[in-house]
């Protein structure tokens, strides 16, 4: 059983934005302008979480310039989800052992709660293990953003604040930012237990229509476990991934490249449809270690 040793530190702030987001909105009254700069700023930061966290620093499916390496970061840091660094770190042992005890945020083995939100406020997982980011640590200017990781989303809380006052920080910071933890967080809880499986995995990795709007297309999560090379997550033309077109609009202006998308043959392979139903009952086969291409070692100089 995972230690239910909070650190408090970091829990007190984590509730007490959702406590000036509810009691902000009760004191002050439901604003449409605010409800949409909460979620215009949700679905910005959504992208930093998505295209940076998760796509480019967790599995280096692209490539970019190390001036863009820094704004990913950075955008991904201001949802205040600790740093780049740390969060890679944790989704690497995640998919090392999904769905296993030595996952950090297993369903399956700790539940709801747990895999959802308790697993990011325990001490044990306070650590950015930089073994398992040694291809991301040589950048010092990432290692600075990973220590004083708060930096981004506080000085976002600032601008809003000379920006609108009151009404912006509460609508574009505290609102926003607790909609952006829980959208995100759906990813480690609810798509291991909500949606379809179309690929036989090791994992209860599944796929869902809904959570792909909420996270811009992390949702196709059973497509993405059983091939996590690939940039773009939604694999047939049906299945919405916002991420991905925003990385293939970058990539049209030369920001971003190398992209992977998967090949006809992973697309079509080890469909649980094609199994014989014992097999399609208990998936047998683990995807491959998780391991960064040489050619993403290169980039970002």
């Amino acid at each position: 059983m995972k230690s239910r040793r909070f650190g408090w530190i970091t829990s007190g702030p984590f509730f007490a934005v959702h406590v000036l987001a509810v009691v902000g909105v009760a004191m002050s009254g439901w604003s449409w302008k605010g409800f949409a700069l909460a979620i215009g700023l949700y679905y910005l930061r959504m992208f930093g979480v998505t295209g940076g966290y998760h796509r480019y620093f967790s599995h280096r499916t692209y490539r970019t310039s190390r001036f863009f390496q820094f704004v990913l970061a950075w955008l991904a840091q201001s949802s205040f989800q600790k740093g780049a660094l740390w969060w890679a770190a944790h989704h690497r042992i995640h998919h090392k052992y999904s769905d296993t005890p030595k996952d950090p945020h297993s369903f399956r083995d700790y539940g709801f709660w747990y895999s959802h939100v308790g697993w990011i406020l325990s001490k044990d997982t306070e650590e950015t293990e930089l073994r398992r980011v040694s291809d991301l640590a040589r950048y010092p200017e990432l290692m600075w953003l990973n220590k004083y990781h708060l930096v981004p989303g506080v000085l976002l809380g600032v601008g809003l604040f000379f920006a609108g006052g009151w009404h912006a920080l509460l609508w574009g910071l505290f609102v926003s930012t607790s909609l952006l933890w829980h959208g995100t967080f759906t990813i480690n809880s609810l798509s291991h237990w909500m949606g379809r499986r179309r690929y036989a995995t090791s994992d209860d990795s599944k796929n869902s229509l809904i959570l792909a709007l909420v996270t811009m297309g992390e949702g196709w999560h059973n497509n993405h476990h059983y091939y996590q090379r690939s940039t773009r997550q939604g694999f047939f033309w049906w299945e919405i991934d916002l991420t991905f077109y925003i990385l293939r609009a970058l990539s049209v202006v030369g920001v971003v490249w190398d992209l992977q998308s998967p090949p006809a043959a992973v697309r079509a392979a080890n469909r649980i449809k094609d199994l014989p139903a014992a097999d399609a009952a208990a998936p047998l086969l683990p995807e491959a270690p998780l391991s960064v291409p040489t050619a993403a070692l290169a980039d970002a100089e």
